[in-house]
């Protein structure tokens, strides 16, 4: 491969569904494959050793955010070209990784997301998505778009790609350590006209895969509706 790409993987008590994931990740197509662990109490450190992805250990929880950060780090330490950025949770379906990071590699998209909505409302709810969840993805997307002006079917994806351009030309250290980490790197994607792409990707919604509860995702939409606020006065 002319191009080098890591795969990243935020981790926190993924010891149940890690090998799943792993096992989807297309390796002959992708040169490293990194996770953080973010103090997990199960054994998702030692599984993924034994699988031989190399782990990076964080001496106290750092959050999602931070531990993008960590990652993204030490990606581009490691001199990535491109950096996939997957949940553990195996809610995405990692063969898709060729596919997400092929307008990057041809220069024609500097982010990729995998989107959960592109197939449709049918078939997102059909992969197990909560109606609640939906709905307030759908609701949260509208008003990102109308701030943001990326025309984009979700915001909210747990799949995304990145060029090296991307992480250098955008400040994502000064980013949150919780979730929203995620909007305010699009929204700064949006202020430096960073471009911007999706493709769909079928997602699957079990018990054993960690999702967000109900509270901490009404914390969310708020954080969320925060940087929208924060975009349009120019605070971003």
């Amino acid at each position: 491969m002319a191009h080098k790409t890591i795969v990243v993987m935020p981790a926190y008590n993924a010891e149940k569904t890690l090998k799943k994931t792993y096992d989807d990740i297309p390796l002959d197509k992708v040169n490293e494959v990194l996770l953080g662990d973010d103090c997990s109490s199960d054994g998702t450190i030692e599984l993924a050793q034994r699988l031989g992805i190399s782990v990076f250990k964080t001496k106290k929880n750092i959050g999602y955010g931070g531990n993008q950060k960590m990652l993204y780090r030490e990606a581009l330490s490691r001199g990535a070209d491109v950096v996939v950025m997957l949940h553990p949770d195996w809610q995405y379906d990692a063969k898709k990784i060729p596919e997400m990071i092929a307008p990057i590699v041809a220069g024609d998209k500097d982010i990729m997301l995998g989107s959960r909505v592109l197939f449709g409302g049918r078939d997102t709810l059909a992969g197990g998505m909560p109606v609640w969840k939906y709905i307030s993805n759908v609701f949260l997307t509208l008003c990102e778009n109308l701030t943001f002006k990326l025309g984009l079917s979700e915001y909210h994806t747990g799949f995304r790609a990145y060029s090296k351009k991307a992480l250098e030309t955008i400040p994502f250290e000064k980013n949150s350590n919780d979730f929203v980490f995620d909007t305010e790197f699009l929204a700064e994607a949006a202020k430096y006209g960073v471009r911007v792409g999706e493709i769909p990707v079928p997602c699957r919604y079990f018990p054993e895969a960690s999702s967000v509860n109900f509270f901490r995702s009404v914390v969310y939409g708020f954080q969320t509706l925060w940087v929208c606020v924060k975009y349009i006065f120019k605070r971003i």
